[in-house]
């Protein structure tokens, strides 16, 4: 690789910006629903998910934890996993393109299932870079 791209790749600040962007799905919706608890309230029964409270109560907890967890650098392996865990879960429960007839929400909900799966993607990628740093820590690489 370009010994110039390798030297801003390893700035601290891009990495920070990759975490931001990576996780910025999360945190902008965990704020969102935060902000408009009754929206929120209101996003998951239309979901069918009950109780729609408690529901979404525990999407702003996640989101923004685990968003918090990767953006600070700190146990992003388990950051990520939350995230990964929920993000996935939201392809069943809530994008369920397969069980959708009617156009254009089967068509929608199919691109944001797929979409999901590039988000685990790049959570899983985040997971293992964090863990390759933390071992070239520990060995004294870095």
């Amino acid at each position: 690789m370009n010994e110039t791209m390798m030297r801003l790749l390893d700035r601290p600040a891009v990495s920070l910006l990759a975490r931001l962007l990576l996780t910025a799905p999360f945190w902008l919706s965990g704020i969102s629903k935060s902000l408009d608890f009754s929206g929120g309230v209101a996003e998951m029964a239309r979901a069918g998910l009950e109780p729609a409270i408690g529901f979404n109560m525990a999407t702003i907890a996640v989101q923004l934890a685990a968003s918090l967890l990767i953006i600070s650098g700190r146990y992003v392996w388990l950051g990520a996993a939350m995230l990964v865990i929920f993000t996935g879960l939201t392809i069943p429960l809530v994008h369920h393109f397969w069980a959708m007839t009617a156009e254009p929400f089967r068509t929608i909900a199919f691109h944001t299932a797929t979409e999901h799966i590039g988000l685990i993607g790049g959570l899983l990628a985040v997971a293992v870079l964090s863990a390759r740093n933390e071992a070239d820590h520990a060995k004294g690489r870095r």
